[in-house]
């Protein structure tokens, strides 16, 4: 069980088809009241120097680790916070900022100032990678997308710092003459690169850095929900274009 790889796109489809459909879908609504009850439960954990993180659960046992891919639930409880009741919004909207603050500490605790693809809570290290293959960075958007919903749920301005501080990073380490590339160690500040720049890159990274910098009325959040792939879908009765045929081009 994880929020990470192979489990993150199902909890935030939970979320967000109950916003879609204007908070009718009566099912998505208990499906995900659900979903997040058991993920605090059991996968919540607090470090012994207070950082908030989501450790994997493996059979019968939790494993102190937490994917870059995790790193959307800031934005995941933070959006919660929004439609859940009056009297859990602050308990999600605390957690949300606490799991995004310890995903920027995953990228403030390397040289290079980005973050690893997992890292790990033990007795003497906290969000830092320890195994080499978990010390790569290929310009996912996890981070960035909920620093992007913390500034607009809380217009607190260190989410617009720490969001220019991972593209002054990312121009430093990955810009290259084609665009940009991942890195093979977010640790050394010299390391080799992959030479690929992903797709995510462009349809979500790059997307919410230009919208955490643009003013609130570019996609209100109380009209579009972003997929999974940060694609703007209108919400029913809140947006016209929910259900609008679009006319096919003419030639």
């Amino acid at each position: 069980m994880s929020m990470g790889a192979l489990g993150d796109s199902f909890y935030e489809y939970l979320l967000k088809a109950w916003l879609q459909s204007d908070e009718e879908d009566t099912q998505a609504k208990q499906m995900v009241a659900e979903a997040i009850q058991a993920v605090e439960q059991h996968m919540v954990q607090r470090s012994k120097n207070g950082l908030v993180y989501l450790a994997d659960i493996k059979y019968d046992r939790l494993e102190h680790k937490m994917d870059h891919l995790a790193c959307f639930a800031g934005g995941f409880f933070g959006l919660s916070a929004t439609v859940f009741p009056e009297d859990q919004r602050n308990h999600y909207l605390q957690l949300a900022k606490d799991i995004t603050h310890t995903c920027h500490e995953s990228y403030d605790r390397t040289p290079t100032k980005l973050g690893p693809e997992a890292f790990r809570f033990t007795e003497s290290l906290e969000a830092q990678a320890i195994k080499q293959n978990e010390r790569y960075y290929i310009l996912r958007p996890e981070v960035i997308e909920s620093y992007f919903y913390l500034w607009r749920f809380t217009k607190d301005p260190k989410y617009r710092e720490w969001a220019w501080e991972a593209v002054q990073a990312m121009e430093k380490h990955c810009r290259v003459e084609g665009g940009y590339t991942g890195i093979r160690n977010v640790y050394a500040t010299d390391g080799p690169k992959d030479d690929v720049q992903q797709s995510f890159f462009l349809a979500e990274t790059l997307k919410y850095l230009y919208l955490i910098f643009s003013d609130d009325s570019l996609l209100p959040l109380d009209q579009w929900v972003l997929n999974t792939e940060a694609h703007p879908l209108p919400i029913r009765n809140k947006n016209p274009r929910y259900g609008a045929v679009v006319p096919a081009p003419t030639s």
